[in-house]
């Protein structure tokens, strides 16, 4: 925040000030007058104590230099700082009634004693003022970007993470909240200080989403409670590490980054930065099915920047769409792209068609899927409804406007599915795949990856909430391994697909190894700066707990129903040969699920996967 200032030197900020309180100390003389005659304009009494005058600036200046009073950085204002001008003001007061009374210079002798009470007045609120100013320049320079943090804490951590914060471009110190009673109503580092019983009132009240816990030296059992009270609050939860770690670090905000999902990769990451991408969406009409998803709405990412001619947002959740409209907007604007938002669902035919025709789609990219395993085990019907006729119906449209190309956005749980949502999206595949032989313009492809880091409804959100609240980690399995990808390197896979494609083809990343989720979780804990509650550490902080594989769960993925694989030019991508399904069975399976669908009947469906996905084996009992 008052980052501001730091534009001027030092030097010229201290000329600054001393001018400044240089003119307060004539303003409390003048009004000091004033009170003590009962004047409002004592203009002659005030040019007779010239001399008065005089000797009060030249204290003024003399102990201001000497106190180091111009010293004191307004970013960091507070009782300290205003103790010191007391003490400047009293010096100043207490001289100059000394000499005012031996040498006769012309003032009353009560005057200095109460110019001393105006100084203090006028000086503190001169800085204070100086503080709005500047935070107000700063709202001016930063705007929106700047997010508003309450800070846990009003010790000496809370009051070095204050500084480092009013210097930051991205966070604004709102408040402070401290549990002891003697400080709480007192401005500390320009902040009050709050109770934690009305953190949650003012949180919402000043609409504050991030909390800084800034108490490094308090217990682990205190600590745990702490996180456990915060975390049942509407707001992201940080802490400042220990005084060891911030020396090391020599930043106070580098360690309140919280940990980043390319840290659990367990591999480098993909590059993909190729110029195929650009060549294959720069100027082109493009649209995003499930714009608002983790995938889609990264897609909607890359894809601006590439600088398309037209990127429609197709979405059915409407805060979804809101949010990713409200991010990419600005973005659209500077880079003249036009953006359109259109809320739908895939399975309305006739709105996905319409919003393809209309907009002249030269490319669609269909994201939009149910792929919550566990939901949609509960939820069959819905899994034909949206992955399986939904894709049907975005793809027939797509067919029908002539777009260039088509990908569908597809998972490993679609390889020997054991749950309904891996079938479901398997079921869409072998749509694709037939759609493509019967094209004569459109180029459909499938685009196949494993579990997305940071996505909704992976591991990582979940992790992450447990460890906020103290654990334990729930594990299904000590076994389940899982390929893991970051949500840029899918992005990009998906875009980077849709330029190789010729038609028909499985493009899979090489994502290495496949990691064992109880590894995931322990470095977890261990990146938050926690340790493992276990046999062999019965003093540490996050418990990890099995409780048994949930219905259709696999201890394994896989990415390929068949062996083998063709090269594509990028090293790390593969190109999959996969068989598909006559068009006729297909067609026969397609008209079995719409009347599933139609008629609401939840018991065929799996039935009607069983006999059409090969390699579907239902894992019923969760063993």
């Amino acid at each position: 925040m008052i980052d501001t200032s730091g534009q001027i030197p030092r030097f010229q900020k201290g000329i600054i000030i001393l001018i400044s309180d240089s003119v307060l100390i004539v303003l409390s003389i003048f009004f000091a007058l004033s009170l003590r005659l009962n004047e409002s304009w004592p203009i002659d009494w005030f040019l007779s104590s010239w001399k008065f005058t005089v000797l009060a600036v030249f204290l003024g200046l003399v102990l201001s230099i000497s106190l180091r009073v111009t010293s004191l950085k307004l970013s960091t204002f507070d009782s300290i700082a205003q103790m010191r001008i007391g003490i400047w003001v009293m010096l100043i007061a207490g001289v100059t009634v000394t000499l005012n009374t031996a040498f006769s210079l012309g003032a009353p002798r009560t005057v200095p004693i109460i110019m001393g009470f105006l100084l203090f007045v006028f000086a503190v609120g001169m800085r204070y003022l100086g503080i709005s100013l500047l935070r107000q320049i700063d709202v001016y320079r930063f705007g929106s970007k700047r997010v508003s943090v309450a800070i846990y804490g009003a010790g000496d951590g809370g009051m070095q993470l204050i500084s480092s914060l009013k210097k930051s471009s991205e966070f604004r110190p709102t408040l402070l909240v401290d549990d002891n009673k003697s400080i709480q109503g007192v401005i500390m580092g320009g902040l009050r200080v709050y109770s934690p019983n009305e953190l949650k009132t003012q949180l919402k009240a000043k609409g504050i989403k991030k909390v800084f816990l800034a108490m490094p030296s308090i217990s682990r059992s205190r600590k745990k409670i702490l996180w456990s009270e915060l975390s049942k609050l509407d707001c992201e939860v940080m802490e400042l590490p220990s005084y060891t770690e911030l020396i090391e670090s020599g930043d106070v905000l580098t360690s309140l980054k919280p940990v980043s999902p390319d840290e659990l990769l367990g591999r480098d990451g993909v590059q993909i930065d190729l110029p195929e991408i650009n060549n294959a969406y720069a100027g082109k009409n493009i649209l995003v099915s499930g714009a608002g998803g983790s995938i889609g709405s990264e897609l909607c990412r890359k894809i601006i920047d590439i600088k398309p001619k037209k990127l429609v947002l197709f979405e059915m959740s409407e805060f979804a769409l809101y949010k990713i409209e409200m991010e990419l907007g600005p973005i659209a604007i500077g880079l003249g792209v036009e953006l359109i938002s259109v809320l739908g669902s895939v399975v309305d035919s006739k709105r996905i068609h319409g919003a393809i025709k209309n907009n002249n789609i030269e490319v669609v990219l269909h994201a939009a899927a149910y792929k919550h395993v566990p939901l949609i085990e509960e939820n069959e019907l819905e899994a034909g409804r949206n992955n399986i006729l939904g894709t049907k119906s975005i793809a027939e449209a797509s067919l029908a406007n002539g777009v260039g190309r088509f990908i569908l956005i597809s998972t490993d749980k679609a390889v020997r599915p054991t749950n309904v949502m891996g079938a479901s999206k398997r079921f869409a595949e072998l749509i694709i795949q037939d759609l493509d032989k019967k094209a004569k313009k459109t180029i459909f492809a499938i685009v196949r990856f494993g579990n997305v880091l940071g996505s909704s409804g992976s591991v990582i959100p979940l992790f992450k909430d447990q460890i906020a609240s103290g654990g334990p980690i729930t594990l299904t399995h000590l076994d389940v391994t899982r390929y893991f990808m970051t949500i840029p390197e899918a992005a990009k896979l998906v875009l980077l697909a849709g330029s190789y494609s010729e038609g028909g083809e499985v493009f899979v990343l090489d994502m290495g190894k496949p990691v064992k989720i109880v590894d995931l979780a322990r470095k977890m804990i261990e990146l938050t700066g926690l340790s493992v509650l276990d046999d062999e550490n019965p003093e540490g902080d996050i418990a990890i707990e099995v409780t048994g594989l949930r219905r259709g769960e696999k201890l394994y993925e896989e990415l390929l129903i068949d062996a083998d694989t063709l090269p594509t030019p990028h090293v790390k991508i593969l190109r999959a040969q996969e068989g598909s399904l006559s068009p006729e069975k297909l067609k026969k399976a397609v008209g079995e699920v719409q009347k599933c669908v139609s008629q609401n009947n939840n018991s065929d469906i799996r039935k009607i996967l069983l006999k059409t996905i090969d390699g579907y084996q239902p894992n019923q009992s969760g063993k």
